[in-house]
C-alpha cells in the first residue's frame, strides 16, 4: 500500500495487524484521500471545530471484527496532532465509516459532509 507517491500526499503510520492511518498533507490531498484511498469500511476522522487533515484508519480488507478501541484513539490523536488544535490538552474528533462521507457539487478542497459521527476526546500526538 504504501508507494513512493502516496507519500507524496500522505504521511502514513503502521499500526500493526494490516491497520494503518493515513493523513492529509493538503486540502487537494485530503479530497484525494477521502473520496478516492478511503473504502466504505475505514474509519474516517477530522478534528471538531478547527481546520486540519482528514486522517483514515485503514481497515486491513480481510478484518471482520471489532475495530481495537487503542487503534480509534490512536488515530484519532494523530488526527488532532495534524491540525490547529495541535498544541490543547485535549481536543474532540469526529470519525465515521467511509461511506457516510461525501461532498456537496461545487465545494472547495477538503470540504466534506458527515453523517453517523461519533466524538472522541484525545490529546494530540504521534506514535514513536
Amino acid at each position: 500500500m504504501e508507494t513512493d507517491n502516496n507519500l507524496k500526499y500522505f504521511r502514513i503510520f503502521p499500526l500493526g495487524e494490516g491497520f494503518e492511518v493515513w493523513v492529509g498533507k493538503h486540502s487537494e490531498a485530503n479530497d484525494l484521500l477521502s473520496f478516492k484511498y478511503t473504502k466504505q469500511n475505514d474509519l474516517w476522522f477530522h478534528v471538531r471545530g478547527t481546520s486540519g487533515s482528514h486522517t483514515i484508519l485503514k481497515i486491513p480488507e480481510d478484518f471482520d471484527g471489532i475495530i481495537p478501541k487503542e487503534y480509534i484513539k490512536t488515530a484519532a490523536e494523530i488526527c488532532a496532532f495534524y491540525s490547529k488544535a495541535k498544541n490543547a490538552k485535549s481536543v474532540p474528533v469526529a470519525y465515521t465509516e467511509g461511506k457516510n462521507v461525501s461532498k456537496y457539487k461545487g465545494a472547495k478542497s477538503g470540504s466534506v459532509v458527515i453523517r453517523g459521527e461519533k466524538i472522541i476526546k484525545v490529546q494530540p500526538g504521534v506514535p514513536d
